[in-house]
């Protein structure tokens, strides 16, 4: 608690001292129309954690070759998803009601002492504008909480970055802390098991096979010591045995391959039909990697790696949702930021 008692009447007003907790998720374009979306890739495509190659041989050809064609492509796609009643994509209005939930539960325990709010790595709201209002909020320290399980440089670090590169335009820094990874905890796996069994009650009942699919990266990046690949392994074993299934009925995949190089194997879209190819004729699909369903859930995985599987004769295809603003998701979310604040909060 600031003390404010001794400062002179005429002194501008010190707001009262508090601690910031920011979830960060991806980012979204802020519509479907082409000057949107082209923002939008433009700022994703060119960073550098995302697309590695160098700026003097990528930009030439994202803004001339891919920000031409690409923007008409993709907006179709988030056309087909848009929550057309709020005028926003499905991950905006799902990360505006995990943090609605999130800051309800905080303040039941720590009331106003704890500010909540979201940020989104790419598009609005900016790291940038939400620093700057818990910053003039009163906020003294800032937990940052990228809604990533498993880490990797595409998307943690390069989180991490942004909220780092913020603090250093900000006069009084804020005391900083971010969340690690958490794609093996305990109440992580819980809450996806959950979500399985809400489907399929019983061993019985369930699929074939269940689909871990998550977003792939270049193979390469494991070499170079990325901890994606390994982190994503694991999570699928935990949830397998956590559900009590063979070995051969959930496997890990990985989706969204993009531009001409290797990435993570194997691809879900190829995987799903090779199942079906095989007799697996009834699969479930889950996205454990995203903490929100998105383009990459709703229109990849629920059409174009559906129609794959359908096409190489599958006949039962089931999407599970992500954590979304699930209960137990958010008490894994509260979890995570009270064990985090401790030292700031008890």
């Amino acid at each position: 608690m600031r003390d404010t008692t001794h400062l002179p009447a005429d002194h501008p007003k010190v707001p009262e001292e508090k601690i910031g907790v920011l979830i960060a998720n991806l980012g979204t374009p802020d519509n479907y129309d082409y000057w949107s979306m082209r923002r939008y890739l433009s700022e994703f495509l060119s960073d550098q954690r995302v697309i590695d190659y160098p700026k003097w041989k990528w930009q030439p050809i994202l803004q001339g070759i891919i920000l031409s064609i690409r923007p008409f492509r993709s907006g179709a796609n988030y056309k087909s998803i848009w929550n057309h009643e709020l005028g926003e994509s499905p991950l905006m209005t799902i990360t505006k009601a995990q943090t609605a939930k999130l800051r309800e539960a905080l303040h039941e325990r720590y009331g106003d002492k704890v500010m909540v709010d979201f940020a989104m790595r790419y598009g609005n709201p900016s790291t940038r504008s939400k620093v700057a209002e818990m910053v003039k909020s009163g906020c003294t320290r800032i937990l940052f909480f990228p809604l990533y399980p498993q880490y990797s440089g595409p998307t943690t670090a390069t989180a991490n970055d942004q909220f780092f590169r913020v603090l250093m335009e900000e006069t009084w820094q804020p005391a900083a802390r971010t969340v690690p990874a958490y794609h093996d905890r305990e109440s992580y796996i819980e809450a996806l098991a959950q979500s399985v069994e809400r489907v399929y009650p019983s061993e019985a009942e369930a699929p074939d096979v269940l689909v871990c699919s998550y977003h792939g990266v270049p193979k390469r990046y494991l070499m170079q010591g990325d901890p994606y690949h390994c982190h994503c392994q694991k999570t699928t074993r935990l949830l397998r045995e956590r559900l009590g299934w063979a070995k051969d009925r959930v496997v890990t995949t990985f989706q969204s391959k993009f531009g001409p190089e290797e990435w993570l194997q194997p691809y879900t879209v190829e995987e799903v039909a090779r199942l079906a190819e095989a007799g697996k004729k009834r699969i479930a699909v889950i996205a454990p990697a995203f903490s929100s369903d998105c383009i990459e859930t709703l229109e990849e995985i629920n059409e174009e790696i559906q129609e794959s599987f359908t096409e190489a004769g599958g006949e039962s295809f089931t999407y599970l949702p992500c954590l979304n603003d699930d209960e137990a998701h958010i008490s894994m979310m509260a979890e995570i930021v009270e064990e985090n604040l401790a030292g700031w909060l008890d």
